[in-house]
């Protein structure tokens, strides 16, 4: 049998992380305010509590608007504390369309230490997703959780544009890919800010055509990209993945965040278990700082990412696992998985100010790039604009924004915050890369 190594490959680690965590180092240092370390205790922290008012905004906020947004927040309860049915709403890729949505069911055993959940979901692209998942949440009294997960999906029209920052839009084309995804993975929270995550699976992808409904009609990857080691291969390999990482979160509610920060490293490493042309691995490094201002209420949000690939030289990384950027979350002037390629820097910030006590304005720029190496990177494609958050206390329930880049205007429409980084919850390898 062959013994599968859990070792991280270290070539060109020292390089490269440290050069990533810079970016974490950016965001902590240029704060004009603490780290939240020691500002988060109760007593010091009460506006984080949801016995404190929220701010009424600039105009007097209609009672229909406000009742909406109780029903849905009730409706569509975005955590994990009721068992039995529940809607799965929004929780599907970029790409996937304008609203997904689905049904699933959960429940707590044991007075609590056992946890199980299914779903399934389908986009107006006809994305689709069915999962399950099996967890122990309170082990070692309570600091620890694992489980399990397995998941099918198939994403019917995911856009790229060839590979590096010179790729041009008009070479826009569309692939289908299907993934059948095995993995298990525990999170050691010794404190309730910090949490170390380790993951462990298989991910089997296999390539297509593109379909579903609403085609953009851009043709076939392959039809532009023939030549991509990708389409030298009949079959995708099967991927053994394993990922550890580490984040100290302070947000005050990780999907609509006013207050706190959260910085996050993490290595992944992808093993080929076909032919073996595609193992590399994949070191990263993120901050985001969220600084009230004033007494209205306003909210100043700073984010970096970046994020390098390690990979030997006669080894690849296939296209659809390459790091990625443009789009809904990233570089908002753009369409979704604008550019791609090993390495990527990137850099936001978002002004956000109470319109009405659920209604919030916002201004943002958005700054980054990909490039081949890590000492190529820069902030060259740059984009801007504004939007409209409608939110709960705790959840951005929908955003609107309009964004302008060089290649024009893009308007967005999501059920989720831009800075909710789904990266920190999720358990299992996805594949396309999902920035």
């Amino acid at each position: 049998m062959r013994r599968l190594s859990t070792s991280f490959p270290l070539s060109g680690l020292s390089f490269r992380f440290v050069l990533a965590a810079s970016a974490v180092g950016f965001i902590a240092f240029t704060s004009r305010t603490p780290l939240y370390a020691q500002d988060l205790t109760p007593a010091n922290q009460p506006a984080l509590t949801d016995a404190s008012p929220e701010k009424e905004g600039l105009v007097q906020e209609p009672d229909p608007v406000r009742r909406a947004v109780v029903i849905f927040d009730r409706r569509f309860n975005f955590g994990e504390v009721d068992s039995g049915p529940y809607a799965v709403v929004g929780k599907m890729i970029p790409g996937a369309g304008w609203i997904s949505a689905g049904p699933g069911y959960r429940r707590w055993y044991a007075k609590d230490h056992v946890f199980v959940d299914a779903s399934a979901e389908v986009s107006w692209h006809a994305y689709k997703t069915v999962q399950g998942r099996f967890e122990l949440p309170r082990l070692a009294d309570g600091k620890l959780l694992a489980g399990s997960q397995v998941r099918w999906q198939d994403f019917t029209q995911v856009a790229y544009f060839g590979e590096g920052p010179s790729s041009v839009r008009s070479d826009q084309s569309r692939y289908a890919i299907q993934s059948k995804i095995f993995g298990g993975y525990a999170t050691f929270r010794p404190q309730r800010t910090l949490a170390l995550d380790f993951e462990a699976g298989w991910l089997r992808p296999t390539i297509g055509q593109p379909g579903g409904s609403f085609q953009s009609g851009a043709p076939d990857t392959r039809a532009l990209f023939g030549a991509d080691p990708v389409y030298a291969l009949r079959d995708q390999p099967t991927f053994f993945n394993r990922a550890v990482s580490v984040s100290w979160d302070t947000r005050d509610y990780p999907g609509h965040p006013t207050a706190g920060s959260v910085y996050r490293a993490a290595m992944t490493n992808f093993s080929d278990r076909g032919v073996g042309m595609f193992n590399f691995s994949l070191y990263e490094a993120e901050a985001a700082r969220f600084t009230p201002v004033g007494a209205a209420g306003a909210v100043l949000i700073l984010h970096g990412w970046t994020m390098g690939s390690d990979v030997a030289s006669d080894q690849a990384v296939p296209f659809y696992l390459q790091p990625s950027l443009g789009g809904l979350n990233t570089l908002r002037g753009y369409t979704d998985y604008r550019f791609h390629d090993r390495d990527l820097l990137l850099f936001n910030v978002e002004a956000r100010i109470p319109l009405m006590t659920h209604v919030d304005g916002a201004a943002f720029a958005d700054f980054g790039n990909v490039a081949s190496r890590f000492r190529d990177l820069d902030l060259r494609k740059n984009s801007y604009g504004g939007g409209l958050r409608l939110h709960s206390r705790r959840q951005t329930l929908v955003r609107l924004d309009v964004a302008r880049s060089r290649e024009g205007w893009m308007c967005l429409l999501r059920l989720s915050d831009p800075f909710g980084l789904t990266r920190l919850s999720r358990q299992t390898a996805t594949a396309p890369f999902v920035p």
